[in-house]
């Protein structure tokens, strides 16, 4: 991800901050304080014209909701490494800190790969397309009438999944690393050239996990391969379906297929 940003967005390597659990370094590790602090460095500062990205790629979680506001219950959360002990970042955290200050011509884009994450920014609009790629925007804003969206920003998110799915890692996608199928297939929908549109990434995306499922994905690959990715798509069941879907979600419903995307 941070390549592509680097060599074909142009984004300056001095402007990432990159957690990772593999760095020695104890305040480049993805902790809940330091993850924290990252997202409160993302926003700060943030002007018109001004172009925010926030990857994560880990594990998400669920926990009930009691104040209301979520239409299926749950509040959705990504964990840190220390979330047995410091506890996990709440979605409301995240649309506090990022979203809700985002101001008018400043334009926010976060890449979720995580289980449970169709919604993890709490953003008010869910993009809700079928395989045929038609789509609907459903309304997920607070029955309590408490804004969600930003001051006058653009906010839109790809997650791995919807809200009660379950997100894959699979090194058989990239046949080089452990990779979040989403974040993989979302930076091979940019390098085939379908990154058009909202709704061609989408289709793009969605397309590539799918035709992972069918093996057709895989060169050369074929049987045990190909079932363990089946296995990993599908959380685990051979024969249970899919249940990652990527989703689209943002502050305010557009045409997915007349937006230009762009980071």
């Amino acid at each position: 991800m941070k390549y592509m940003l680097t060599n074909r967005f142009k984004f300056p390597e001095s402007s990432i901050v990159m957690l990772t659990e593999e760095d020695p370094d104890p305040l480049k590790r993805p902790t809940k304080y330091n993850m924290r602090m990252a997202l409160y460095w993302l926003i700060q500062g943030c002007q018109p014209g001004d172009s925010l990205l926030f990857h994560f790629s880990g594990h998400g979680s669920q926990q009930r909701n009691y104040n209301g506001e979520e239409v299926d219950g749950y509040d959705e959360t990504l964990c840190p490494v220390d979330f047995e002990t410091q506890g996990m970042i709440v979605d409301d955290e995240i649309n506090t800190t990022l979203v809700r200050p985002l101001p008018r011509g400043a334009r926010l884009h976060a890449i979720i790969d995580a289980c449970h994450s169709g919604t993890v920014l709490d953003l008010p609009f869910l993009c809700r397309m079928d395989r045929q790629g038609k789509y609907i925007w459903e309304d997920h804003r607070p029955r309590s009438g408490m804004w969600k969206g930003t001051s006058g920003g653009e906010a839109i998110s790809f997650s791995g999944c919807d809200d009660n799915q379950t997100s894959a890692d699979t090194s058989a996608l990239s046949k080089i690393t452990s990779t979040g199928a989403m974040t993989y297939s979302f930076i091979q929908a940019i390098e085939r050239g379908h990154g058009a549109t909202y709704g061609s990434m989408l289709n793009s995306m969605r397309s590539t996990i799918r035709n992972t499922d069918s093996g057709s994905e895989l060169s050369g690959a074929g049987g045990l391969v190909t079932s363990l990715v089946t296995m990993l798509l599908t959380g685990g069941s051979l024969s249970g379906g899919f249940r990652q879907e990527p989703q689209l979600t943002a502050n305010e419903p557009f045409d997915v297929y007349t937006k230009p995307f762009s980071l």
